[in-house]
């Protein structure tokens, strides 16, 4: 039996012809994603009509989306130079804050287009002074981006931390217009990084330029094979430090307060509240401010039965003596930020459940220490603010009774701790400058 030889070329052709069935192979399995995603997403907004029968969270959905494009018909003539600005939430929103207000300031001929996904954002700001036109952004299937994106021809378009639509993202690319990520955020945990997700990649494409958080973001996107990117840090220690320069009096509180030590418990959760609950009850001479992040009055109602201390409600300021109440719960909005001007100690919600920590950087703006729950490991700001020691992490109400007591009773820990937290937020700003200064680069003239 003869055994054939192969010459060098021939192993070098056969090679090639190898690697050249797997990059085949690897795009078609990326097409055949692509195209699965599309079907899915479009045949979920064929269904929300009937879907929305029987849940009224889908049919607030469809109902919020059905007018956008008329709605935007009617506010957008062609001689407008539009800039698109999209968050997906509140917390995203706040994170453009600073930019918008930079985009009003030096191109004040364009208008501004905001963009929100969750209602959380749309319902609160949907009257921002810092956009022109507020609207929700419609599903991401293949006819809506191309009618969304033909009916603004944005000049320059703005997604916030990681926010990535693919079919949105792939007409602005074929569009050619230019797209920048801003605050962005690249974990090894989303989809990029998984053989399922790798098709998602391509929709990166769309972006000319990366603005990140920090340097293991840069370094994941570098993984993934983009170089166009920067460690600009977060916008919203911008928005932050700002919080400074405003007047942030409010007599209530300071009423409230007088002259003693006040801890300022933000956006709780039940979880928070049950690791507060034993502290609460036992501390004397410390005035208490909770911030709960939903406004239920039963559940303010639950709680405040547990307490054996003097409370009450922002809503009864002008029927009782605010004075000689040990406990306020704010069960309104918009009070938080400017409560912490007037802090000793914070503890911020959300960590002590899985619902998501809240703002570590508004208390520390304002110089205090800040207690959490445990679940940070999302939350960079906050494991910065961890290991810097100025936030410490709590699990159980002993250990959470345990670490304010130490900062109560030793004012030299507490006022050093409140330093670092200052001085963390004002080494980090300047993401908005870095951005503006970019695009003053660029060919959007103003």
């Amino acid at each position: 039996m003869k055994i054939r030889s192969f010459s060098g070329k021939t192993k070098v052709r056969n090679l090639a012809a190898s690697t050249n069935v797997f990059f085949y192979g690897k795009g078609y399995f990326c097409e055949v994603m692509r195209h699965i995603y599309s079907f899915f997403i479009a045949l979920f907004q064929a269904l929300l009509p009937v879907l929305g029968l029987f849940s009224s969270k889908l049919k607030e959905f469809r109902s919020v989306r059905k007018p956008v494009f008329s709605y935007l018909e009617s506010k957008i003539n062609g001689s407008d130079r539009l800039i698109w600005v999209h968050a997906a939430s509140l917390g995203e929103y706040e994170q453009a804050v600073p930019v918008l207000e930079a985009l009003r300031v030096e191109y004040p001929k364009h208008k501004i287009l905001l963009t929100f996904f969750s209602p959380s954002g749309y319902t609160i700001k949907k009257d921002t002074p810092l956009a022109d036109i507020v609207t929700y952004l419609p599903l991401d299937t293949k006819s809506n981006a191309n009618t969304f994106i033909n009916c603004l021809s944005p000049e320059l378009v703005l997604f916030v931390k990681y926010e990535f639509w693919p079919n949105y993202l792939e007409k602005l690319k074929r569009n050619n217009i230019h797209t920048i990520l801003i605050s962005g955020v690249f974990r090894e945990s989303q989809p990029f990084f998984k053989f399922y997700g790798s098709w998602m990649k391509k929709s990166l494409k769309a972006f000319n330029y990366f603005f990140l958080q920090n340097e293991s973001s840069l370094k994941n996107l570098k993984k993934l094979g983009f170089a166009n990117g920067e460690v600009s840090g977060d916008t919203r220690f911008d928005r932050v430090s700002r919080q400074l320069d405003y007047n942030n009096t409010l007599e209530f509180i300071a009423e409230f307060k007088q002259d003693k030590l006040l801890l300022v418990c933000g956006s709780t959760w039940p979880e928070d509240e049950a690791n507060l609950l034993d502290f609460i009850n036992s501390k004397a001479d410390v005035k208490i401010v909770l911030a709960p992040h939903k406004i239920n009055a039963e559940k303010i109602e639950d709680f405040r039965s547990r307490l054996n201390k003097k409370v009450i409600l922002y809503s009864e300021l002008q029927s009782k003596n605010l004075q000689k109440a040990d406990v306020l719960i704010i069960d309104a909005i918009g009070f938080l930020t400017k409560i912490y001007a007037y802090a000793d100690l914070a503890y911020v919600g959300g960590a002590a459940g899985n619902t998501g920590l809240h703002n570590v950087l508004e208390p520390a703006t304002f110089g205090l220490p800040i207690l959490t729950g445990t679940h940070i490991e999302k939350f960079p700001e906050a494991g910065q603010l961890n290991r810097l020691a100025a936030l410490f992490t709590v699990k159980t109400p002993e250990e959470t009774s345990a670490v304010l007591e130490k900062l109560i009773s030793d004012k030299n820990f507490r006022e050093k701790t409140g330093i670092i937290s200052g001085q963390f937020v004002s080494q980090n700003t300047g993401a908005t400058r870095s951005i503006i200064n970019y695009l003053k680069n660029q060919t959007l003239t103003a």
